[in-house]
């Protein structure tokens, strides 16, 4: 055999042991190239979104609300009855507050709003103080020198931006509907330095409850807002201070909604939405 035919021969040798048939053979070309590994599915994923922080236009604001009287003021006549300053004259320190004809009392009804309204204040960011701690028939007061000075500077706690008092009227007339605003008027070297942004607060709360569709008064006031100078709770005060007398305990009307939560709630969102247009947030 001629060395070419030598090596023509080899060379098909080694070809035929690389074949499909030799699975033991060792060619390069045969051995299996292995995969790259498959990509993870959670590696190409965004990462998660973090939730939102709640919004809290009201962060840094203190409002005072003061739910008008308490349940168990009828209990104690002495303590209530006494004369307190109620900006240069004397008034009695509280009252026992009004009831629907169905026996829902305005200490009740006044509490409730409160707490509703403080909740929702809460979850916007501020700061709520309210005058009274508690809805009691087994306590009295505070008094009205006492809940018109609870915020302001220099008193302990908080120094407020707004105080807000809640009540109800009780006028026996069967025309007499609706709510009134009551804002102090110019009482000098007690309400000077307040009359002005009280006024305002009492446009932005009246409109809030028209806008919530209540309806202004039909006895007292003018469009929805009433001035006095004899009202100790706006005397003492030396913040922005109105009282809300969110309608008539002895309108059937009135009643009705004032008895009811969704009414309650009504008249919260209200007194939130006239805190934020104050404030302007």
């Amino acid at each position: 055999m001629s060395p070419r035919a030598a090596v023509l021969l080899a060379v098909a040798v080694l070809a035929a042991g690389c074949t499909a048939d030799d699975p033991g053979g060792t060619s390069a070309a045969s051995s299996p190239v292995p995969s790259a590994p498959a990509a993870s599915s959670t590696a190409s994923a965004p990462p998660p979104t973090a939730p939102a922080a709640p919004v809290q236009p009201l962060a840094g604001h203190v409002v005072v609300l003061d739910p008008g009287h308490q349940l168990g003021n009828a209990r104690f006549p002495s303590q209530v009855n006494r004369r307190v300053d109620a900006g240069g004259f004397d008034k009695a320190c509280n009252t026992t507050g009004t009831s629907t004809d169905d026996g829902y009392p305005e200490a009740t009804f006044t509490w409730q709003v409160a707490v509703e309204v403080r909740r929702r204040l809460r979850a916007l960011g501020a700061r709520v103080v309210l005058t009274r701690d508690d809805n009691s028939a087994d306590d009295w007061g505070p008094c009205i020198d006492e809940r018109g000075r609870i915020g302001n500077p220099g008193e302990p706690g908080p120094t407020a931006d707004v105080r807000i008092s809640l009540h109800a009227d009780g006028n026996r007339s069967s025309t007499a509907h609706g709510f009134h605003v009551i804002r102090p008027g110019e009482r000098a070297g007690w309400t000077d330095d307040v009359v002005a942004p009280s006024e305002r607060l009492a446009v932005a709360l009246r409109d809030a409850l028209v806008g919530a569709g209540f309806t202004p008064s039909t006895y007292l006031g003018e469009d929805g807002i009433d001035v006095r100078t004899d009202l100790g709770t706006l005397n003492h005060s030396d913040v922005p201070v109105v009282m809300a007398e969110l309608g008539n305990m002895r309108d059937d009307r009135d009643a009705s909604v004032m008895e009811s939560d969704a009414g309650r709630r009504r008249y919260a969102r209200a007194v939130v939405t006239a805190v934020r247009g104050f404030l302007g947030v």
